[in-house]
């Protein structure tokens, strides 16, 4: 019997905040159930943003690294999920027919520009929606 839990890789366009908090709450959430990873098409760092707001949820992601996707990881995948448009349109070709792809996009926080409270709560806005998002994936038993 394969106890190998099903690989869920995460990725965006920096794998600075989205990915990075769809990674934190699914292994918060469900990681006694998946291997959770995440990437982008580049490295842009982790975002302080989207550690905090984290902290703000009880979830640690200040020790997550921000990565560059790792073909060997995107083609042993189960699950591809897409986090941003570029993402979903850039993601590099690969031959993994066994792979669920799915793209939820969400809108980039880190863009968002105003004032320091205009920009946190639409970092809270993201991070809930992309709970709701993984709790759905959960409750689905995916």
């Amino acid at each position: 019997m394969d106890n190998k839990k099903p690989l869920i890789y995460f990725l965006c366009t920096g794998n600075s905040c989205r990915s990075q908090i769809a990674d934190g709450y699914l292994n918060a959430l469900g990681g006694d159930k998946y291997e959770v990873k995440s990437a982008g098409l580049e490295a842009h760092g982790l975002n302080p943003r989207a550690v905090a707001i984290m902290k703000e949820a009880g979830i640690d992601i200040s020790n997550n690294t921000s990565d560059v996707i790792d073909t060997e990881i995107l083609s042993s995948a189960d699950y591809i999920i897409t986090l941003c448009g570029h993402a979903d349109e850039h993601c590099p070709v690969v031959r993994n027919d066994k792979a669920q792809r799915w793209h939820w996009g969400f809108e980039d926080p880190a863009k968002v520009t105003g004032t320091e409270e205009d920009i946190t709560a639409k970092f809270r806005d993201v991070r809930e929606s992309i709970k709701s998002r993984i709790e759905q994936f959960l409750k689905e038993g995916k």
